[in-house]
């Protein structure tokens, strides 16, 4: 039996050389874009003769290393000579100005299938400056690292009249199960009406296939997504930003991790085993943070392993941990101020990260939305808008 590779987005773009030789291109990309066989996809575009003009480079900076939500300064990129603006810095929409001398954008960067990964939200940018220019956009398609399984989709779904922000613009679950060119298809299709877009897709791309069972190529995004196993934790860890407990930033192990001075990890661990969430097992841990909350403090808590990936809910996960950490901490827990470019005062930061208002209070009394509604009217908001 033959078995085809995948191919991203890039890799097929690649091929087509011919018809698009007379076009001056922008790309949107950083260095965790690669073709599938790991080739820096901004290079290989030079090598294979397309015109890039111009660089856009989303927060964490072209490298794709910059501090979690600090400021990314305009630079050049060594690879092209090419220069490189930043679209988290001063401003996080591209101008009009921008696109002048170009024809139409190449977007590729790596998401990593979570609502409030600020990737998205930046391609969002992109679409509503090439409506208003007239540019085409192709999106060069990748897979969702979380697999596109839409068993596996979380919500709640973001409350747009209270809860905008650069971490989630419009209403999606917090695990969505779409690539970015399905959402792109389907914004273009609700928000962004007169985009000229065009998805570049996947070849032998697998929906069901299952979260760290895949055999692609992962490049970390961001710092602190390092691997598949932490891009998994993501959508229910990073819920941690939003109250004051350290969430492994710091440390070798972001999101798999976290802990507070002021935490008790055999009292946690106990009161946490004895949830029994399904797909996922803990194990008791002290820690100093090197950076990020509480620099240089001892601190106890849980150390989390993803025992079966088709059961393991993250965004699960992490409410009931903050409702668990609330019960037990009453005293010491409280929402976090996390200040970023997007957000500079870092106020109500995590009903940003869940899309719900005043959601530190409803998860304390176990008051959030029904997780299998929102599943299904996903599934059928989604329908006329999946590739594959």
């Amino acid at each position: 039996m033959q078995i085809h590779r995948l191919s991203f987005g890039i890799d097929v773009f690649l091929q087509q050389f011919d018809k698009f030789k007379s076009h001056r291109f922008a790309l949107a990309t950083n260095d965790s874009a690669t073709t599938s066989g790991g080739k820096s996809s901004r290079a290989e575009l030079v090598k294979r003769g397309f015109q890039l003009k111009r660089l856009f480079s989303p927060e964490h900076g072209l490298t794709a290393k910059g501090a979690d939500g600090a400021l990314q300064s305009n630079t050049v990129d060594p690879i092209t000579g090419l220069p490189v603006i930043s679209l988290y810095s001063e401003y996080l929409k591209p101008s009009e100005e921008d696109l002048a001398s170009v024809d139409a954008v190449l977007f590729d960067v790596p998401d990593v299938g979570c609502r409030f990964y600020t990737y998205l939200w930046t391609l969002t940018y992109i679409m509503e400056t090439c409506a208003e220019t007239g540019k085409r956009l192709f999106i060069l398609d990748r897979p969702n690292p979380l697999s596109g399984n839409f068993d596996l989709i979380e919500g709640p779904m973001l409350d747009e009249m209270h809860c905008p922000s650069f971490i989630g613009r419009w209403p999606i679950p917090i695990r969505h199960s779409c690539t970015i060119g399905e959402l792109a298809s389907y914004f273009a299709a609700t928000r962004v009406k007169n985009v000229q877009l065009e998805i570049v897709r996947l070849q032998n791309f697998q929906r069901m296939q299952s979260p760290g069972d895949a055999d692609w190529l992962f490049v970390p995004p961001s710092p602190a997504i390092c691997d598949k196993e932490t891009a998994m934790f993501f959508p229910g860890m990073g819920l941690l930003e939003g109250i004051n407990v350290n969430e492994g930033r710091g440390t070798r192990y972001p999101f798999k991790i976290f802990g507070a001075p002021w935490i008790n990890a055999s009292q946690l661990h106990n009161a946490f085993e004895a949830l029994q969430l399904p797909g996922i097992t803990s194990r008791q841990v002290e820690y100093t943070p090197s950076s990020c909350l509480y620099t240089n403090e001892y601190c106890q808590g849980l150390q989390l392993a993803v025992t079966n990936v088709l059961t393991f809910r993250p965004v699960q996960t992490g409410l009931n941990l903050i409702e668990l950490i609330t019960s037990l901490y009453p005293e010491y827990c409280r929402e976090r101020l996390y200040k970023t470019r997007a957000n500079t005062s870092g106020e109500k930061h995590l009903d940003k990260l869940t899309g719900i208002y005043n959601s530190f209070e409803k998860i304390k009394h176990g008051e959030m939305p029904d997780q299998g509604l929102i599943k299904t009217e996903w599934r059928e908001t989604m329908r006329p808008y999946l590739f594959y």
